[in-house]
């Protein structure tokens, strides 16, 4: 994949004046994606302002930018983006400029990252289905797509709302609709039940739904709706809890284990021995969240200790400030882990 893609023409910033480093106007070629990127009533520009505490003045399809040198150049690398992302026939939502923003301050902020080009151009990872393309919004998310595009067995592990699973359903569905593998198989440990569901109401899958709506929901995000349901008829794409992989061999396929932490070690080694010849491994969880029995050690912090040093595994970090949903989740997992206080050397694994 070319990281390249989603940069096009950038903005043509006129010359700082030579006494004024931290001033300078931006101007857009396009009157209408200048108008997309500033956002309705310049809730955009208000947005980097606020992240960022610069000073942005539109004016048409220009923007005056001013404030400190490394702030004013971060929002020249977010704006450039952003708009560049217009010109390839993107649309600009609240998220997509929380990322780039997020991507800017990295890129000064963590220059060993390989994703990054100091003081130039904003490269971020991205999938694309039929249905829609997705652009990394944090750094970690990133290296996580990065990971999955030259692992066969790829750990997500963090908290809830940094897209760890629905970047791996994505990239997924893209390997699907390129023909690189022939199904994709999604799984998640049904804990609540003890995995026993017979006592549930309804046939199997009626049985399972409550447990893999998430899994669907990504599904419907990345295909269409029709697509979907042929796919899970014809057995293409096969959704079922963890007690159904046991004795498979599953190959040329994409397994997604979600909810990973909820494993038993015994189940974990049983899950990933599963895989089979071009098949690949994507298993997502947060230690934070064991739902097992108190006294039974989770088999995804088993894993993670297990097969650090594994060649052909890599292992993707994430923490709060990946989260991307509303920030309000960010503030409530910082509390809970400030109240916990748990150790962060059960997922000190190296990549």
């Amino acid at each position: 994949m070319n990281e390249h893609e989603l940069i096009s023409s950038p903005a043509r910033p006129s010359t700082p004046a030579a006494t004024d480093a931290n001033h300078f106007v931006l101007t857009f070629d396009n009157n209408r994606f200048a108008s997309e990127l500033f956002g309705q009533f310049d809730q955009n520009l208000k947005l980097i302002e606020q992240r960022l505490h610069v000073d942005m003045r539109p004016r048409g399809n220009a923007v005056a930018i001013s404030g400190e040198t490394l702030a004013t150049n971060q929002a020249r690398r977010a704006l450039d983006y952003l708009y560049g992302k217009l010109q390839n026939g993107g649309s600009i939502e609240t998220s997509d400029v929380e990322g780039a923003i997020r991507m800017a301050v990295a890129a000064d902020d963590q220059l060993s990252l390989p994703t990054m080009e100091r003081k130039a151009k904003l490269t971020m990872a991205q999938i694309s289905t039929r249905k829609k393309t997705i652009a990394a919004r944090t750094p970690t998310q990133d290296v996580y797509i990065r990971a999955l595009e030259r692992s066969e067995l790829v750990f997500g592990v963090g908290p809830a709302g940094t897209g760890k699973t629905y970047l791996a359903v994505a990239y997924a569905a893209q390997l699907l609709e390129r023909g690189a593998v022939d199904r994709i198989i999604l799984s998640r440990p049904a804990v609540e039940a003890g995995e026993r569901l017979g006592f549930l109401p309804g046939d199997m899958k009626e049985k399972v739904d409550p447990y893999l709506r998430p899994l669907y929901d990504a599904l419907y995000d990345m295909m269409p709706g029709d697509k979907v349901e042929r796919a899970i008829t014809a057995g293409v794409i096969e959704i079922a809890p963890l007690a159904f992989m046991r004795g498979r061999t599953l190959g040329n396929a994409v397994v997604i284990l979600d909810e990973a932490q909820n494993t038993t070690t015994m189940q974990m080694k049983m899950f990933l021995t599963r895989l089979g010849e071009n098949g690949r491994m994507i298993v997502t969880g947060d230690p934070s969240q064991v739902d097992l029995p108190r006294g039974v050690k989770s088999g995804l912090v088993d894993a993670l200790q297990v097969l650090h040093d594994v060649e052909g595994v890599s292992v993707v970090r994430f923490k709060d400030v990946d989260v991307v949903r509303h920030p309000m989740v960010a503030r409530i997992v910082r509390a809970y882990e400030a109240q916990t206080a748990v150790p962060d050397e059960s997922l000190n694994v190296g990549r």
